[in-house]
């Protein structure tokens, strides 16, 4: 009997023990994700050269449609554009999907640092022009990797995420089978 009173408190310990170990531990969380969708604005109505701030044509408000489906998974949580019509229009359907208000970027003023620290752990749709869409993405991954679009390149998805500090970045190209 006294043999078996040790092995019986031995095993009350270690199942005790173990029961201990089966309860939930605090992990610790890492970096937050950051997802940045970065698109070129849609076709622009060109019937009218010396119109500095033109509106989208029919094909263009088909393609900023198009992007709305397209990001429509996304669960983008903010909205940048530059303050021209046919950057708001590109980025109206997915405003409206998302029932977001745009928020308006200079591109020539942008600080990197605070656009990325107000942006931690959203997924954040920039609308932007075929200059500034590369030169944004290059600032955002801090290389100097895309160059300017062509101005008939209205269908390129720039995706940059980043996880603390790293970051990837990949383009696609989508066409648009959008109504002339």
């Amino acid at each position: 009997m006294k043999r078996i009173f040790p092995a019986l408190l031995l095993s009350l310990i270690l199942m005790t023990g173990c029961k201990e170990d089966s309860q939930p531990t605090q992990m610790e969380i890492g970096p937050e994700v950051t997802t940045y969708y970065f698109i070129r604005h849609a076709e622009k109505d060109r019937t009218d050269p010396d119109d500095p701030d033109p509106e989208l044509n029919q094909r263009g408000l088909g393609r900023a449609m198009h992007w709305a489906e397209i990001l429509k998974d996304a669960n983008i949580t903010a909205i940048y554009t530059t303050d021209f019509r046919r950057t708001t229009m590109t980025a109206a359907p997915t405003e409206v999907k998302y029932d977001l208000i745009r928020q308006y970027y200079d591109p020539s003023l942008v600080d990197i640092a605070k656009f990325k620290a107000d942006n931690l752990g959203k997924n954040v749709l920039v609308v932007g022009h075929s200059n500034t869409t590369p030169e944004f993405v290059n600032k955002m991954i801090g290389e100097d990797k895309y160059p300017p679009m062509d101005d008939s390149d209205n269908g390129s998805l720039f995706i940059v995420q980043q996880i603390g500090d790293l970051s990837t970045d990949v383009r696609l190209h989508f066409n648009c089978n959008c109504p002339d």
